[in-house]
């Protein structure tokens, strides 16, 4: 692929430091997975190393985060509109943010999943994990279309991993329904509390996809200019 000289008369191309935001993002949601693995597993001390594991990663998202917008300059030589990658950004960072409550909130309370949900609990994770690794290819491909001007058959390609995104989601959507369908049948049988956050856990579970879904929106927005 041919180097666009204009970028490097202007330094260096804010996707780069956005991709590595969102390689950051994809590291914290990966471990959303083996996390759940060791509650259903009743593993708690790895739980707890997982959960710290993913607040240290979305910490460090938030640093990405806070020096890209510090030197992001007012005036882009690219065919993007500075609003628009902040948009991007701002969608990235949710998805660690979300991850980093899902895992909190199930330590914080000790929670733990039905034995009959644990199947369904568990491909409900990966489908959102799935939605995320989706969005990160696309975020990186879009890092690479700079050097074309977002222009030729690797647009097609962007957006044909935009639609795998959407497919990603729309499973974990699908498999956020008959989960709390399933639940409803036993919820009766845990104490009202528990019920209520591990209700809250699913849906935010249900989170990770749709934010990573956004990203890809915000990606297919920014083309679309």
């Amino acid at each position: 692929m041919a180097k666009n000289p204009i970028l490097s008369l202007f330094g260096r191309s804010p996707f780069g430091p956005l991709k590595e935001h969102m390689e950051t993002v994809e590291r914290c949601v990966a471990l959303l997975l083996p996390y759940f693995e060791a509650v259903v597993e009743n593993d708690r001390a790895r739980a707890n190393e997982l959960q710290e594991a993913i607040a240290g990663i979305e910490d460090e998202a938030d640093e990405q985060k806070h020096a890209l917008r510090m030197h992001l300059p007012r005036s882009l030589f690219l065919p993007v509109e500075r609003r628009d990658l902040l948009e991007v950004l701002r969608a990235q960072d949710n998805i660690a943010n979300r991850v980093k409550d899902v895992a909190g909130l199930m330590r914080g309370r000790e929670m733990q999943i039905p034995t009959e949900l644990t199947a369904l609990f568990i491909e409900h994770v990966g489908r959102s994990v799935e939605a995320c690794s989706r969005a990160s290819e696309a975020v990186a491909e879009v890092h690479e279309l700079v050097e074309v001007g977002f222009r030729g058959p690797e647009v097609d390609h962007v957006l044909k991993l935009i639609d795998r995104i959407d497919r990603a989601e729309k499973q974990s959507d699908e498999i956020q329904v008959t989960l709390r369908a399933k639940f409803r049948e036993i919820e009766r049988d845990m104490p009202p509390l528990d019920a209520m956050f591990l209700y809250r856990v699913i849906d935010w579970i249900g989170d990770v996809g749709d934010r990573a879904q956004r990203v890809g929106s915000r990606l297919q927005l920014m083309l679309a200019q």
